[in-house]
């Protein structure tokens, strides 16, 4: 099944420009889903599994390495990027 992710992240610190860059740096290192970002947020697409296990390894980093953090996410049970 495919999935489409749109994701916001606000860290709650003076450093929160170089945390989001570096979130979406490793982000897009994931080569089997499409990230596109804007202003705004981001867009993933791809397979559910996939996307899901990308999230869930880079949201636990920044939990980890970061006082507070918020996520923000909307999800799609189909890829709108194709369709």
């Amino acid at each position: 099944m495919d999935t489409s992710v749109e994701i916001s992240m606000y860290p709650l610190s003076k450093a929160y420009e170089y945390l989001i860059l570096d979130f979406l740096e490793r982000i897009n290192k994931y080569s089997n889903i499409i990230v596109e970002t804007n202003g705004m947020s981001t867009q993933i697409f791809g397979d559910f599994e996939t996307v899901f296990d990308a999230l869930k390894n880079e949201i636990k980093i920044e939990f980890a390495r970061n006082d507070k953090v918020v996520f923000v996410m909307k999800c799609l049970n189909m890829n709108a990027k194709i369709e």
